[in-house]
């Protein structure tokens, strides 16, 4: 299960910078657009597993 989420993104005077509309908080840059969206995929499953110990276990699950 894939989830879809909306970047927003401009270009700054060097980088291109984004943020996910739905968790403003997580922020990066890249050289180009696709460095971009690897970065924020990144940032985002950095943030989802902050504080998970490495030896876990994960399910998919229906919401």
């Amino acid at each position: 299960m894939k989830t879809k989420m909306t970047m927003i993104y401009w270009k700054g005077e060097k980088y291109w910078l984004g943020k996910l509309l739905e968790h403003p908080e997580i922020m990066t840059q890249g050289e180009t657009l696709g460095e971009l969206e690897e970065n924020i995929k990144d940032a985002y499953l950095l943030m989802a597993m902050d504080e998970v110990p490495e030896e876990h276990k994960m399910k998919e699950i229906a919401i």
